[in-house]
């Protein structure tokens, strides 16, 4: 092969590996799968979600720094940005690891109720909320926060405004969202407690699907003050995640809790005996994954009843 020929011909190769880089990183981005990431932070609250379209959403942080070392592991090194920030309720088990958080990562967005609350970990949150100046959103009705088309995380409860006001169940002042991904959906309850939940089940009643969920968070840690029997139906989840820490001083989660899922043919992950709990969504099928690798198909929505007409 002549010499020159042998240069052009080195040339267009290298021009061909140039451009096919970022096409290739733009078709993956696009295929990205959801991802959910119930982190292991002991004794609390903390879940992370990754988006198709790339954002990191973060609810609640846990009761201490351990939410790091959970992020480190679940992020990448370089990404230091939490698209948009929960707070469910200012109890110090979910919101202690956010004042961590908002220390070392970038945060874009935070919504929260507003509920008047003197514990020095929500006091320290609040500060550093408004000396960072990070936008901040009051959650007093049922909405709908989209990602994507076809991703989007809807505000179930509360339904009305707790703004300033102080209430002496803090649990009953949770967050409740449901994250919807194409056919598959994760319902996360905060803490949750029966009365939410009776409210959230005769709320349903005009829109049986509003509360439909394949993958249910379950309210409070297992314990028997939530997860009725009413609002288990309502969800109709074929799969539940308690948040807990080992040996906790609370005996979480409450046998008689655990018996009923079971019952109802729910399967049960805990964080104290799984450690993380990792599931990806394509929009149709939700995987359990462990060290990175799909062990198990969990759920294939074409095969669900409750798969259909989510949104």
């Amino acid at each position: 092969m002549p010499l020159k020929l042998y240069k052009i011909l080195l040339i267009l190769s290298a021009i061909a590996v140039i451009t096919a880089v970022p096409t290739f990183w733009l078709t993956y981005s696009q295929v990205s799968p959801l991802e959910v990431d119930f982190l292991d932070v002991g004794q609390g609250d903390a879940i992370l979600i990754k988006t198709p379209s790339g954002q990191n959403i973060l609810i609640d942080g846990g009761p201490s720094s351990k939410v790091l070392n959970q992020l480190g592991k679940n992020l990448s090194f370089f990404d230091k940005t939490i698209d948009l920030m929960v707070l469910t309720h200012p109890h110090d088990d979910h919101v202690n690891g956010l004042n961590e958080v908002i220390k070392r990562y970038e945060i874009k967005k935070i919504i929260y109720t507003g509920v008047a609350h003197n514990a020095p970990g929500y006091i320290t949150w609040l500060k550093l909320v408004k000396d960072k100046k990070i936008p901040v959103t009051i959650i007093d009705r049922p909405q709908t926060i989209a990602f994507a088309d076809d991703c989007q995380l809807k505000i179930l409860y509360p339904q009305k405004s707790f703004l300033n006001k102080e209430v002496n169940n803090l649990n009953n002042t949770s967050i409740v969202a449901k994250l919807i991904y194409g056919e598959t959906s994760f319902l996360f309850t905060g803490d949750s407690e029966k009365e939410t939940e009776s409210q959230l089940v005769k709320t349903a009643k005009t829109n049986k699907s509003d509360l439909l969920a394949q993958v249910l968070k379950v309210g409070h840690h297992g314990s028997d003050t939530a997860s009725t029997q009413d609002f288990l139906k309502a969800v109709s989840p074929n799969l539940a995640v308690i948040e807990v820490g080992k040996n906790n001083q609370f005996t979480h989660p409450n046998e008689r809790i655990v018996n009923r899922l079971e019952r109802m043919g729910i399967r049960i992950f805990r964080t104290d005996f799984e450690g993380t709990v990792r599931m990806t969504s394509d929009g149709k099928i939700i995987k359990l994954l462990k060290a990175g690798k799909s062990i198990m198909a969990l759920i294939e929505t074409t095969v669900l009843n409750n798969s259909i007409g989510l949104l």
